[in-house]
């Protein structure tokens, strides 16, 4: 493992400076970088042209590699590669521990969805069951505002569709477009969300919004929209811990290509097996609406591929569940996740041994 210095971006660097049609590259002190490891070091961040303000680090294990601002005026980052397989380590610890509060969570989600009227708390309780089952973004007022993008606490009623599936029961329908102009058409099937649903489009008043809950008892009572900061706040209340709504895609993503790979039982060379793992990236950045790249960088747990490609999967509990098993069903979802659970929390070394 490098052994990592701690750097800050603040300090003394390496500057990029527009020469021709390329750079060059100065030190602290002005003078041209000509070291060659260095500068190739530099060509390999493949930093965006388009960057201003161009910071580069003068040693190879810093942690913060190098910053830029971007074409929006963000300043944007590039990590040591090391750094960031300890984070994403990091997180996806942490994710599990959230994945381990999910149950609990989950009942009080149910307590809060059967109450009557349309109370912050039900409306929370309805939101944060939508991010656990659709794989929502969260979405932000001032990005729907600018974009005409939306998220789960963004959506307008005329977003929504509720029907009468051929099973007999409510069915909730999204479509709207999310980030990046991608369409979205979504749809859910449980009864306690979909008559908080249906009661929340059907109502008379306040805004365009779909999530917004009556301040007080009464037909005079206002209605107040529900922003994503009340989401995430309610979400840690009926977690315990220090969630956010991204959590659940993360930890969707991996449950997802968890089961996907378990399925991919017939792949029994590396050749298919590395086919199977691309098919399955690919399948889950579609359900999440991210690249492949993202997806897998990103969302999933590093250790499920690693493990199935030592033929360790969750494939024994789906027997265990039957055909009809599927991580999109309501009536499956926590059997399926603490498979993966326990999967992900056995130590790696004592499982490839077993």
């Amino acid at each position: 493992m490098v052994r990592l210095r701690r750097v800050s971006c603040s300090g003394p660097g390496i500057t990029r400076v527009r020469k021709g049609k390329g750079f060059r590259y100065v030190d602290a002190a002005g003078t041209p970088v000509t070291d060659e490891a260095v500068l190739a070091r530099i060509e390999a961040l493949v930093l965006p042209p388009a960057w201003e303000d161009v910071w580069i680090c003068s040693v190879a294990t810093g942690h913060i590699q190098a910053t830029g601002v971007d074409a929006k005026g963000r300043r944007q980052y590039r990590y040591h590669d090391a750094w960031r397989v300890q984070r994403d380590l990091a997180k996806h610890d942490r994710i599990l521990d959230f994945a381990a509060r999910l149950p609990a969570a989950r009942e009080r989600l149910r307590a809060d969805l059967t109450t009557e009227g349309l109370t912050r708390t039900r409306v929370l309780a309805c939101a944060v069951r939508l991010l656990d089952l659709g794989f929502f973004r969260i979405g932000g007022e001032q990005y729907a505002s600018e974009n005409q993008s939306y998220g789960l606490a963004t959506l307008l009623k005329k977003h929504v569709t509720v029907t009468t599936s051929a099973s007999g029961d409510l069915e909730v329908v999204f479509d709207y477009t999310g980030k990046s102009g991608k369409l979205w058409h979504r749809s859910l099937v449980e009864p306690e969300v979909a008559t908080v649903v249906k009661q929340l489009k059907q109502r008379r008043g306040g805004g365009p919004e779909l999530l917004a809950y009556r301040s007080g008892p009464g037909r005079s009572a206002a209605w107040v929209d529900i922003r994503s900061g009340d989401i995430n706040d309610y979400l840690r209340e009926v977690t315990g811990g220090e969630d956010t709504a991204k959590d659940f895609r993360t930890w969707s993503a991996t449950v997802m290509a968890a089961v996907g790979l378990a399925v991919s039982t017939h792949a029994d060379s590396a050749t298919a097996r590395k086919r199977a793992v691309t098919r399955v990236v690919k399948e889950v950045a579609d359900k999440l609406g991210n690249t492949p790249a993202v997806c897998r960088s990103s969302y999933i747990d590093p250790r499920i591929i690693d493990l199935y490609e030592n033929d360790v999967t969750i494939a024994p509990d789906l027997e265990v569940l039957g055909e009809q098993a599927s991580y999109g069903s309501p009536a499956f979802q926590g059997a399926i996740e603490k498979a993966v659970l326990a999967l992900l929390r056995e130590p790696v070394s004592e499982q490839l041994a077993g």
